[in-house]
């Protein structure tokens, strides 16, 4: 998108909800800080290299939702990933501890995010930022999607999420910046909200 205006207008809306939620969120941002440090061994954030706007590196932060040494189990689960295309994923991740799995189910793990969208690296709806070894998997007709600045939540997220195959999930990201507009990014948080209160 070029319309400098409107991405003026997108950013302002990135500040102002994420500083507020922020403020808002601090008690409960607290109690699932207290839980994951009462429950299991480790750092309470997962900070992780992300690639974001036109390739630039940025640390995301998450709640951490797996045992300490995720990482390093990664490559002897790899012959358990179900995901095509270069991303990773295991349904059932025994990775995963008992509170992570609850944060997960509601996004809960994806909170301290809104402090990347607050600092600019993020934005509240956008292509959701891949590790660097699966965007450089990527296809190169796939990393136009490099184009926008990534979010919180995306078209994808809620179009079945999971349920899509990694080309869809790339079809979507630029259908998303094909189609870009405000309105589009307030439909996508609609739907975000909606998912998280299934539970889906």
């Amino acid at each position: 998108p070029s319309d400098h205006f409107y991405l003026a207008l997108k950013r302002l809306l990135d500040v102002g909800v994420s500083a507020s939620a922020l403020v808002l969120l601090s008690p409960l941002l607290l109690v699932v800080a207290a839980l994951i440090k009462a429950t299991s061994p480790g750092q309470v954030l997962f900070r992780q290299e992300r690639v974001g706007l036109n390739g630039r590196r940025f640390r995301m932060f998450k709640f951490r939702t797996m045992v300490r040494d995720a990482d390093g189990q990664r490559a002897e689960l790899r012959g358990l990933n179900q995901a095509d295309g270069p991303a990773f994923k295991i349904k059932g991740d025994p990775r995963i501890t008992g509170v992570g799995g609850f944060l997960r189910k509601y996004y809960l793990d994806e909170l301290p995010q809104l402090w990347n969208v607050f600092l600019g690296q993020m934005s509240l709806v956008g292509p959701r930022p891949l590790p660097p070894e699966e965007a450089q998997g990527s296809q190169w007709w796939q990393r136009r999607r490099l184009s926008m600045q990534p979010g919180l939540t995306c078209l994808w997220q809620v179009s079945g999420g999971h349920g899509h195959t990694f080309e869809r999930w790339m079809e979507l990201d630029l259908q998303y910046i094909d189609r870009w507009s405000l309105t589009l990014d307030v439909r996508v948080l609609l739907g975000t909200m909606v998912t998280v209160v299934r539970g889906h």
